[in-house]
């Protein structure tokens, strides 16, 4: 039953499911990501030739463990209704849901069983083809699942047809900073009793020239590295010259600690605090001195009644830009100080950058380091040109902080065009 709306609930993580360019699952992937593995590949079709970055993060497909298929999956007539962004976030779903053992078939567990789920961008490509149909072939020829399928709500949507979850459906859409405010807006949905589950994160698929063209116009993407696509994205190293545009789905399982301890459900960690903020600076560039960064990082601190000095790892935005994984790091430093115990990566360096999907995919890696011990490393980092005394972690995974072994605390941040900034902070569960 859900309590009175202002008794706070302790959130918890308690289901996990995975779609990324290291492939599907979190065992999976966790694994790989740890090993050092990277998910980046040449793009080698003729339609990308006349776009400076020949280099992607694609998921995986083919018969090896930890590829998908989507259509060994869905049906074609379900391909025809959602886009290939919403078929990531099923089956990342559908991986959460089970791993938490939680498929409610009663009304009152469906009723307080929600979905937050969002999308950074719809398929450009999709629009673009369906607009050609209208003009060459006419209004009959165009698909009438032309507009579910663009909408950024419909991932959240066919989730909830889909287990029968009838409590809160909400969507975000906030650029590279919608998969961590999908989990921090689910996070107070739980807080404030609205309900006692929720399936929660993000998904993105827009691989096309035509949006690897808008980013290459916007000088964003890495292009120097077009013979050496595993050297492409390389977070907080001299030589990087832009993000790998990546794709995939992260979704998690939130419940309250009460719900979750009644029904003996495993627990892989405790939500403490999510922090916002706003640049109100520039459409595609962070506030030079940090601000934002810094603003939401130590509100989900002050929110948690959390010391800096009890952090061990952060996972960063940090997207292989010169400018934006410099600014994160200022800002890093700035909050954090001279903690020396601190350790922090980007996994962007294996997985490429996955826009929306981005801080959900890197909130399950921040969840899967507190609850293994195992910090992921920075797999391209070979000569930091990083000013600020921070401990950026190696190119080898490492264990966690010995001084911060019982209790491990972490942060992860996401940052989105139009200067949206979005923390969580998580630890391992201790009751």
């Amino acid at each position: 039953m859900l309590k009175h709306p202002f008794v706070k609930n302790r959130v918890v993580v308690t289901g996990l499911g995975l779609v990324t360019p290291l492939g599907i699952g979190v065992t999976h992937v966790w694994n790989k990501l740890l090993q050092g593995s990277i998910g980046i590949q040449s793009i080698t079709d003729p339609e990308y030739e006349s776009i400076p970055c020949k280099v992607a993060a694609y998921v995986p497909t083919g018969n090896e463990m930890g590829s998908l298929n989507v259509k060994d999956v869905f049906k074609p007539t379900e391909l025809k209704t959602m886009s290939l962004a919403t078929a990531y976030a099923l089956v990342a779903a559908e991986e959460a849901i089970l791993d938490a053992n939680w498929l409610p078939n009663e009304e009152l567990k469906q009723v307080t069983t929600g979905v937050a789920v969002g999308t950074g961008m719809v398929d450009l490509l999709d629009i673009v083809s369906t607009g050609n149909v209208l003009k060459s072939k006419g209004y009959n020829k165009v698909s009438p699942f032309f507009v579910p399928r663009i909408l950024s709500n419909m991932s959240a949507g066919h989730i909830a047809i889909k287990y029968g979850l009838k409590g809160p459906n909400h969507s975000v859409s906030t650029a590279c900073a919608t998969g961590l405010h999908a989990i921090g807006d689910a996070f107070n949905f739980i807080q404030n009793n609205q309900a006692n589950v929720m399936l929660c994160g993000s998904a993105e698929a827009i691989i096309s020239p035509l949006s690897l063209a808008g980013f290459c116009r916007m000088r964003a993407l890495a292009t120097n590295f077009n013979s050496c696509p595993k050297e492409a994205s390389r977070p907080f190293d001299k030589r990087r010259d832009g993000f790998v545009m990546g794709e995939g789905a992260g979704i998690l399982v939130l419940e309250s600690l009460p719900h979750a301890l009644e029904r003996k459900a495993k627990i892989y960690a405790e939500v403490l605090g999510y922090g916002l903020s706003g640049d109100a600076h520039h459409i595609t560039s962070p506030c030079t001195n940090g601000s934002g960064a810094y603003r939401c990082m130590k509100q989900s601190l002050v929110q948690s009644c959390t010391d800096t000095s009890e952090v061990g790892y952060i996972n960063a935005h940090a997207t292989s830009t010169p400018l934006g994984d410099s600014i994160e790091v200022k800002a890093i430093h700035q909050l954090f100080g001279e903690n020396s115990s601190l350790i922090v990566s980007s996994t962007k360096g294996a997985i490429g950058h996955l826009l929306g999907a981005a801080g959900s995919v890197e909130a399950i890696f921040t969840v899967m380091a507190c609850f293994t011990e195992q910090i992921p490393p920075n797999v391209n980092l070979e000569d930091s040109d990083i000013e600020q005394n921070v401990k950026l972690a190696g190119k080898k995974s490492q264990l966690w902080p010995q001084n911060h072994a019982a209790k491990r605390l972490a942060l992860t941040n996401s940052f989105g065009f139009g200067g949206t900034n979005a923390s969580l902070l998580f630890s391992n569960y201790v009751n």
